[in-house]
């Protein structure tokens, strides 16, 4: 059984608070573990960050604008 996704609902924050969020879970992430982050606008900044320090990640929009990005372990 694979370990429930860390749920991120990040609407209407104020910067940095997103980042902030996103970067504390990173800590709890276990490996086959997945964030799944539900955002306003485009964590462009977060990707860099993510790649640098082994993570991977997918973006899509919804059609309601909202950003849903999946975040794992790069392995």
């Amino acid at each position: 059984m694979s370990a429930p996704e860390i749920l991120l609902e990040l609407c209407g924050m104020v910067p940095p608070e997103p980042m902030e969020r996103v970067l504390e879970a990173l800590d709890l992430l276990q490996p086959g573990q997945h964030i799944r982050m539900v955002i306003d606008r485009e964590p462009v900044p977060l990707y860099r960050i993510l790649e640098k320090n082994g993570y991977k990640h997918a973006t899509s929009m919804r059609d309601d604008y909202i950003y849903e990005i999946l975040i794992a372990h790069a392995d």
